[in-house]
């Protein structure tokens, strides 16, 4: 007998943003899951990771838009009609669109007969990243095919989605997912109050696959009086907070050497750009784009101070618990962040590293009282690795999650 095959859904295959959900992958595959991956998205980042080409499983396009492949669509949306679970799977629909009357919930449904109907025959469940409009083309083919759906929800997907849908994606009446997952403690708390038992949702941290990154340097105390390297390194939208950190710098004393490294891109950037032009220390600014793990993890290695002043955004958009604070926290590199959303779950103020609200005053004042303190960063670096070495490695969750997706194929049970 085959073993029953698990396919995958993601928003876009590669991302350099999502090393989480490549890390994962891997791992899973590397566990002996046999991964099938359908993209809502073709790419668009210019560089990968080398870990995406580890993965070995297929990767599916679906139609970004349906007008693009107009045969295809047309050919899926008649046959989704001799589906087994055609009728359910369009009532279910019909509810949806009767509440969310959007150009992305009919493309949801076009891209899920398109999945539903090319999806192969040894396929025995579904498993998508981010329980937003991912989700929901995963909820539609496993009802089409009659099969069982999972999901592993984040950030965005969990606060700025309607709670009426959230309720359903999380409740057996409504052909909702076999489990959850999400990874930070503040959102599964969030979730499992949402759905009709705490325990369809588990917590589940990324962590860190420690063996895909060098140890750490040796840091010494900084020279008094030598400059300051700071770094971030998070796309720039709004609720990474970095129009806040350049109003921050701008405050910094004139005595002071300070210089600020970026790294990402997004749809702020010229504004952003802009911004540290008027508030006149553009030269103080290196915007590096987008880089891959290598280089980022080779800046980290020579700044003195990583700073994501993150906050909720006003469409209530938030982080959870970002993984490069992990990351910087793997090369001992001194974080100095803001007590949003999973923050916390990581980083005790004061232990593992600084955390204070973006206001660019206090942020100001906690970048020189850091600078004026040159045996402060060792300290919270060596206990942030501590703290990640501990807790934050990759190897519980993905035993965690393994387990549950093998009892959603029948392969083990709960």
């Amino acid at each position: 007998m085959t073993t029953p095959r698990l396919a995958v859904v993601v928003k876009g295959w590669p991302r350099l943003s999502e090393t989480f959900i490549a890390q994962e992958l891997v791992a899973l595959e590397e566990a002996g899951l046999d991964l099938d991956i359908w993209s809502l998205r073709h790419p668009t980042d210019k560089k990968t990771h080398a870990l995406h080409a580890r993965l070995q499983a297929p990767v599916r396009y679906l139609p970004e838009y349906l007008r693009d492949e107009p045969r295809r669509v047309a050919r899926a949306m008649g046959a989704a009609v001799s589906l087994p679970g055609f009728d359910a799977a369009a009532a279910a629909y019909a509810r949806d669109l009767a509440r969310d009357d959007s150009a992305n919930r009919r493309r949801r449904w076009g891209q899920a007969c398109v999945m539903a109907h090319e999806m192969p025959q040894d396929i025995g469940g579904l498993y998508v990243h981010f329980l937003h409009t991912p989700a929901s083309v995963a909820r539609y083919v496993a009802i089409l095919r009659g099969l069982p759906w999972s999901f592993s929800a984040h950030a965005k997907d969990i606060w700025t989605s309607p709670e009426w849908e959230l309720r359903e994606k999380l409740s057996p009446d409504h052909h909702g997912a076999a489990f959850g997952a999400t990874c930070t403690g503040f959102g599964a708390k969030h979730l499992q109050g949402l759905a009709d038992s705490p325990a369809r949702v588990s917590l589940v941290y990324h962590g860190l696959d420690l063996s895909r990154f060098p140890p750490p340097p040796d840091r010494a105390s900084r020279p008094d009086g030598s400059l300051l390297r700071i770094m971030s390194v998070g796309r720039l939208v709004e609720k990474k907070g970095f129009d806040r950190l350049i109003d921050a710098l701008a405050l910094l004393p004139d005595g002071l050497e300070w210089h600020w490294t970026h790294i990402g891109g997004g749809t702020l950037d010229a504004k952003l750009r802009s911004r540290a032009v008027e508030r006149g220390i553009a030269d103080r600014i290196t915007w590096r784009g987008a880089c891959d793990q290598s280089e980022v993890i080779a800046a980290m290695r020579t700044n003195d101070l990583f700073v994501l002043p993150a906050r909720v955004a006003e469409d209530g958009d938030r982080d959870g618990l970002p993984n490069v604070l992990m990351e910087a926290a793997s090369q001992k590199l001194p974080i100095l962040s803001t007590p949003v959303s999973a923050i916390p779950e990581f980083i005790e103020d004061g232990k593992e590293g600084l955390l204070r609200s973006d206001d660019p005053k206090l942020l100001a004042k906690t970048i020189a009282d850091f600078a004026a303190a040159p045996s402060l960063g060792p300290r919270l670096a060596d206990a942030a690795h501590r703290r990640l070495t501990r807790d934050f490695t990759m190897a519980p969750g993905i035993t965690r999650l393994l387990h549950r997706l093998r009892a959603m194929l029948g392969q083990v049970t709960e």
